[in-house]
């Protein structure tokens, strides 16, 4: 079975579970699932911007924010839930909280390290490659889309995946891609063919 590590992010919270269930329908592939924030890290972020969080506290905010998000994303989907980073069969959703208040090194606890530097942080500890599925089609570089990209020129630039993913990219090697999963339809041909997106490479 050929496994793969996907971050669904928040931006499709709209169209989540047909993406689930797609997933699913992929016979012969088992996919770990990393939950976004969504509209709930969005309040943590907003109460942060107001003063009335310190980093610390936003950081297990947020986390505990894509747990709100896994629970979304697996009912009624028919996708196990789990607490551990590891290979599965089938669709597992991670529940992060519990795994990073093990061991979450790697993570800074400032807001350039989101939900995705936590799935990025899972592929590395995996040895897998990222999965990003978001509400663009890829990364735009000079107006354009970009097929291929280092992650190490894309530091610093504003962009649909964080700095701290992109750091995590460099510092373990992997690659990550950017699919657009607004057509939850497209998925097995986006995912096992290399259809479209970005590929980002860990350098």
């Amino acid at each position: 079975m050929t496994f793969h590590l996907v971050k669904v992010g928040g931006s499709l919270i709209g169209c989540a579970k047909e993406v689930m269930r797609s997933l699913g329908r992929i016979s012969g592939h088992g996919f770990l699932v990393v939950p976004g924030g969504g509209p709930m890290a969005d309040l943590v972020r907003e109460l942060w911007s107001m003063g009335q969080l310190s980093l610390e506290a936003s950081h297990w905010m947020a986390v505990l924010a894509m747990e709100q998000y896994a629970y979304l994303l697996a009912d009624g989907t028919g996708a196990a839930m789990t607490d551990k980073v590891g290979r599965v069969s089938g669709v597992a959703v991670l529940r992060p909280y519990s795994s990073l208040q093990v061991d979450d090194a790697g993570l800074e606890h400032t807001w350039e390290y989101t939900s995705d530097a936590v799935a990025a942080l899972a592929a590395a500890r995996l040895d897998v490659d990222l999965i990003k599925l978001t509400d663009v089609s890829g990364v735009l570089i000079g107006g354009r889309q970009a097929e291929v990209v280092a992650a190490s020129d894309m530091l610093g630039i504003p962009s649909c995946i964080d700095n701290g993913a992109l750091r995590i990219l460099i510092q373990s090697g992997r690659s990550a891609r950017v699919l657009d999963g607004r057509d939850p339809s497209k998925l097995a041909d986006l995912i096992l063919f290399g259809q479209g997106g970005t590929t980002i490479l860990g350098r």
